[in-house]
This record gives structure tokens, sequence and C-alpha cells, in this order.
């Protein structure tokens, strides 16, 4: 005997019924799938339920077999309950519903760094790249555990998240109201962009105070600046500080440019600062890479078939004293660098752990605007380790002071000091 079901969810019923709603029935076959009775009005509904599963004046040919495991039906039957019922019919929006949609998609993969993006938030991620944008003007971090977002520094000391005294270790808690924390890193910079003279207020929990502020900026046109230097005079030697804040279109010929004007300069080493680099683009620091490494593999992905991508460096190589700083914030393409310098024995790591992002994410445009990012590959260092959740240990283990974390300078930054006595070793000892 066939067994009828009323379609109608759980904690919806009594208040249905109550109305004096009747919805139309289904019931589960021999087969376990959903048997639909297409019923066009009340009457049909209550003539076509009986004791027997027979189905009045509608005959076998009014019904539909739905799989139960069927995505479409489920979706569809959600559709129709909100299309008859729902009180608020001037909030149903197509557009909304649809976005949501793709956006969940990629939330179920409960991967952090797989994230669909709109056409509007897709055109605000590519601005970041290409040399300028309106913005805050200041770097920023997540971390993937917590999701917290923190300032790392303003861009330069006239941008304007410098002009409102935002300073490395805020927290930006919200943008315009809306609470930020463990929304994707792309789509909070996103919002926080906009045309220039417009205003965005961060709701910010401070760094050396704990207070929570609200503070209004007013955007502006932004260069972006990935790589600051400067010449170090210690111990009688010449060492050159590079520090790379990310991994960036513009990050090459900027980093090329600088690293050059030290050697040029005179510079006998070089300290390359990558602390709290959260990593940017693979063709870029293999780009940066090359010239620093001997021949071979820079670095190798292999996607979930196994196919492998390999970038190699050629024969010529800058023989320069050098060091690396990393922390746990040092991310994905700046672990690239650091495994890579390592490996060659080109450099000494100086910090703590990095951070252990050994995936690598690819942005696939979806031809109407908008974008998706997928994790498509895991990334292995020229030792043939995958680092993903492991990071790398520095190989002179130095925690920022804490005189440098309560009243931070570039001059009572220990790790920095440790980098270039490491540089001044290696100079010494190949007189």
């Amino acid at each position: 005997m066939k067994k009828f079901v009323v379609g109608l969810i759980l904690g919806l019923a009594f208040g249905a019924l109550a109305a004096g709603i009747v919805l139309n029935l289904y019931y589960v076959d021999s087969q376990n799938k959903i048997v639909f009775e297409k019923n066009d009005d009340k009457k049909d509904d209550q003539e076509t339920t009986t004791t027997s599963g027979s189905s009045g004046k509608k005959d076998d040919s009014s019904k539909d077999d739905v799989d139960l495991g069927s995505v479409s039906f489920k979706k569809k039957m959600i559709r129709s309950y909100i299309d008859k019922y729902f009180l608020y019919e001037d909030r149903i929006d197509e557009a909304a519903i649809a976005e949501s949609e793709y956006a969940a998609m990629l939330n179920s993969l409960k991967d952090p760094y797989s994230v669909y993006y709109t056409k509007e938030e897709y055109d605000s991620l590519m601005e970041t790249t290409t040399g300028n944008y309106c913005g805050i003007g200041a770097y920023v971090t997540q971390d993937a555990t917590t999701g917290v977002i923190t300032i790392v520094k303003p861009v330069s000391d006239v941008a304007p998240a410098a002009k409102v005294g935002l300073q490395a270790g805020d927290i930006v808690y919200k943008v315009n109201g809306k609470e930020v924390t463990g929304i994707d890193l792309n789509l909070v910079v996103a919002d926080m962009k906009g045309e220039a003279g417009t205003d965005v207020t961060l709701t910010i929990i401070k760094a050396d105070t704990g207070e929570t502020v609200d503070v209004v900026i007013t955007r502006e046109e932004v260069e972006i600046v990935t790589v600051d230097s400067r010449m170090v005079k210690e111990d009688g030697h010449n060492v050159g500080y590079i520090q790379v804040a990310s991994f960036d279109e513009v990050t090459v010929n900027q980093f090329q440019t600088q690293f050059n004007d030290l050697v040029n300069d005179g510079a006998e080493g070089i300290v390359i600062d990558l602390r709290d680099n959260p990593g940017g683009l693979v063709d870029s620091v293999t780009e940066m890479l090359d010239p620093l490494l001997p021949e071979g593999t820079i670095v190798y992905m292999e996607d979930k078939n196994g196919a492998r991508t390999d970038y190699d460096s050629d024969k010529e190589c800058i023989d320069i004293p050098m060091a690396v700083l990393i922390n746990g914030n040092s991310a994905s393409a700046s672990e690239i660098f650091a495994g890579a310098v390592r490996d060659y024995g080109v450099a000494t790591l100086v910090g703590t752990k990095t951070f252990g992002k050994g995936i690598a994410q690819s942005i696939i445009p979806l031809g109407d605007g908008s974008a998706i990012k997928l994790t498509i590959e895991q990334y292995f260092i020229p030792s043939g380790v995958c680092i993903h959740e492991v990071g790398i240990e520095p190989d002179v283990k130095v925690e920022l002071s804490d005189e440098a974390r309560e009243n931070y300078s570039f001059e009572n930054d220990n790790q920095i000091e440790t980098g270039i006595d490491e540089v001044i070793k290696q100079i010494e000892s190949e007189r």
C-alpha cells in the first residue's frame, strides 16, 4: 500500500493547516522516490487523496517520479513555497537569490580560500595589481584560523590610513557598520575601496589600548607601493634592506629596481623582509627569485590529478650574502620565496616559523564579469616538501622583542638587527 505524506516542511505544518491552506500531496513509492500529485486547485488536492493510494480524477499519467536526493527538486519545492506563501513579495530579488546560490556553492567547500566574486567585487580585486587604486592606503592581513583582519601598516606616511592614525596591529572589526571578521579578505578590501573623495567608516580595535573606535577615512587615489628599501651602515659594512609587503604584478619591477640600486650603491649584502607578507602571485615571486637562484626548480605545483607544473630558474645567479626575515604571517608566495632560498642555501632565514599555506588558488572569470577563486593545486618547494599546514622553520629563531612590539621603530627591531648580523657574518666569512 502506498503511503501519503503531506508535502510541508516540519514547523510550518500546524500554522499552515490552521490557516486553512491545503497543499499538494506526494507519496514515497517502493523505490524510495517521491511521486508528486499534479493538482491545479484545492478541489483536486482533496480528491486525489484516498486511503488506497488511488488518485481519483487523476490517472497515473499525471505523476512525475522525483528522486529524493535531487537538488533541483528541493530547490523547486522551496521556491514554490516562497512564491506561493512568502508575505513580503517585494523582497524577492531574483539577482540576489542567484548570487547567494553561487556564493553558497563555494562556501560549502569548507575552504576559506575558495570564494565567489560578484562583478563589482572582481573589478575591485583586479585594481590591486594595476599600480593605482582609490582607497584607504593600508596593507592588511587576515588570520586564516580566526578570520581576524589586522592592519600591517599604512602604505606611506601621507596615505589616508596614516592621516587618521591607523597603525600596525590595529584590528579592523567593522567596515561601514558591517562586521568583517571571517569575511574573505579580498571582499573586505573591496569595501574599503571606492571613489576618491568618498568616506568609509572603519570600526577599529586599537592595538595599543584595546579601545574600540570608529574612524572615518576619506578615500584617495593610492599608488600601490609593495617594496621599500634603505641602506644600513653597521660595523663598517653597507647592508641593503628591502621590505616586500606582497607579491603583486607591480612588485617585480619595484623589487628588481631597488635591489639593483642597493647593489650599485655599494651594498655588500641584502636583508629581505617578508614578515607579515600574506603572499600573492606565483608568477611574481618566481620572477623575483630567478636571478637570486642557481639553475633548477624554484617551485612546482600538482593538481588533483597529479599533473605537475614547474617554475624554473636559469643559470644566471647573483652571488651576494642574504638573509630573509619571516614570521607567522609570512604565507603562500612568501613561503615559496623562503623555501627556495633556504633549499638552495643562498640565504639565511631569520625570525619565526611561517604560516603554512602550501596551496594555490586560481581566479576564474565566469564570462559575465563575475569570477570564482578556487583552490586548484598544492605546491612543493625545491626539496620536494609541501609545507601546507606545516610552515617553514627559520635557520635562526628570534622572536620580536617586547620593546619592538610596544614602541616599534626600525632601529629597535631586533629581528632586523639579527638579519643584518647574519649577513655581516656571511660577508666576513667570505673574506
